[in-house]
């Protein structure tokens, strides 16, 4: 039997309940964040034409620059070995943590053009340490693809949860929001187990529905090929397996979220605006990942209809 040619994703969509929310501003917010990207002279065009047809605005309108940026980052990153993200973490960093005394460079510029907060301290903080965890996470992986090293389930679920960048992401909501939420409730094992299980869909969703791409490239920093190495599956096993994690992920968080304690009224109200960001996230990124062109071109509508992709 030779190699696959197609495979088959689940339908993750029909298996979220979450209602889908449409921001009347997203037009005007991804021609401003277009308006920002042509002004960064210094960025390779070859950067730029990877941005393009991203349509971020349709997943996070109110950050839409920080998501922008982070897939910028992450397209630079596939390039990079692991000294130069070091270097690359080091600027970007230094940038957030000294914004008005730091030289940066042109990385180190844009930072602190679109990315500098004016959050709350707890939220400046959970930002800056989430986006450390991201730039070490994607140096191991930078390692690994050197290497050729494929990691074990555990290791790759550990490591993915700050690969995919979910973690800034989310503190994002509370920028959004205006919210200010103590240290306490924000390591609660609840609040965490809600947060983990928002990444895990996001992150796990999106190995899917990348795979076509990264499986052309050869890049093995994948749920699926993790899968398939430890457990001597072929794709379509492995891709329902991963499905099958997806909706658990979805399930464990409705469960969760049953189970929010409460603190005040004032300290309660915030907390369920900050859960609801996070399904909005589960929702959203369900929903984007077949409008975007970066997985699937032009094809992303009939993909969703049909589950049929084509390697």
């Amino acid at each position: 039997m030779g190699a696959p040619t197609t495979f088959i994703v689940p339908c993750l969509v029909s298996h979220c309940s979450f209602q889908i929310h449409i921001n009347r501003h997203r037009k005007q917010i991804a021609s401003e964040t277009n308006r920002w990207l042509v002004k960064q002279r210094n960025m390779p065009s070859d950067a730029l034409r990877r941005l393009h047809g991203l349509n971020s605005h349709l997943t996070c309108v109110f950050c839409n620059d920080f998501l922008t940026y982070l897939f910028f980052l992450d397209n630079l990153s596939d390039d990079m070995n692991d000294l130069s993200i070091a270097a690359t973490a080091d600027t970007v960093l230094s940038t957030l943590r000294n914004p008005h005394t730091y030289r940066a460079s042109h990385v180190g510029k844009m930072t602190k053009e679109r990315m500098v907060l004016t959050a709350s301290a707890g939220t400046q903080q959970r930002f800056i340490k989430s986006f450390g965890l991201f730039f070490q996470s994607i140096q191991q992986q930078a390692q690994d693809r050197a290497s050729g090293a494929i990691p074990n389930l555990d290791s790759y679920i550990s490591l993915r949860r700050d690969t995919s960048g979910c973690k800034p992401s989310f503190a994002l909501i509370e920028y959004a929001n205006n919210l200010n939420l103590p240290d306490t409730v924000m390591e609660h094992s609840v609040i965490v187990s809600l947060g983990e299980a928002a990444n895990d869909l996001v992150t796990w969703s999106n190995d899917i529905f990348s795979y076509r791409v990264e499986h052309a490239k050869g890049d093995t920093h994948n749920m699926i090929t993790v899968v398939m190495n430890e457990l001597g599956l072929e794709l379509q096993p492995a891709v329902d397996i991963v499905g099958r994690k997806c909706k658990e992920s979805i399930d464990h968080f409705v469960d969760y979220r049953l189970k929010i304690p409460s603190w005040s009224p004032s300290i309660d109200e915030q907390v369920q605006i900050y859960v609801e960001g996070l399904a909005n996230w589960i929702v959203g990124s369900l929903h984007w990942s077949f409008v975007t062109e970066r997985y699937f071109g032009k094809r992303g509508a009939e993909v969703k209809a049909n589950h049929v992709v084509e390697l």
